[in-house]
């Protein structure tokens, strides 16, 4: 096989699918518009307070009264369902925390769930949790679940 030419050094003029006759510019040759542009270093980092001032805290995408991912609106059903009082932090609010959260948790998928500053998994584990009674059980004990008189949960 024969080496392709450098189209670098060529003078002849190259054209696009089109017939069209492009100019490949250097870098030098190119307005500063259009040079590559450093990303800026985060001005935060990702703070895991709220793991840790709430007994039960959903990392989702959305809010509950208006979640934006069906894994969400999942998890935040299963919680009202039990009776779960929850913080929640919306996700998409803040690339840092987006990306910041699947760090800490070592978890790369949204929503994360955690319990007394624990994390208990995502939409699977919850909803595998909620069908055994685990879930209900583990809320209990964080003292997440409000009891009603007569010994029901308040949803």
């Amino acid at each position: 096989l024969r080496a392709l030419p450098n189209l670098f050094r060529r003078r002849l003029p190259i054209l696009n699918a089109r017939g069209i006759q492009i100019r490949l510019v250097s870098s030098d040759d190119s307005h500063e518009d259009f040079m590559p542009k450093r990303k800026a270093p985060p001005s935060s980092s990702f703070d895991p307070s709220p793991i840790k001032d709430n007994k039960v805290v959903l990392y989702m995408k959305g809010t509950p009264s208006f979640p934006q991912c069906g894994f969400s609106a999942q998890v935040v059903r299963i919680l009202h369902a039990e009776g779960a009082e929850f913080a929640s932090v919306n996700v998409l609010a803040d690339p840092i925390v987006r990306e910041g959260i699947k760090q800490y948790s070592n978890w790369p998928t949204i929503p994360q769930l955690y319990v007394t500053g624990e994390f208990i998994g995502g939409c699977d584990i919850v909803t595998s949790m909620f069908e055994s009674g685990e879930l209900a059980e583990l809320l209990r004990e964080a003292g997440a679940i409000v009891e009603v008189q007569g010994g029901e949960s308040a949803a």
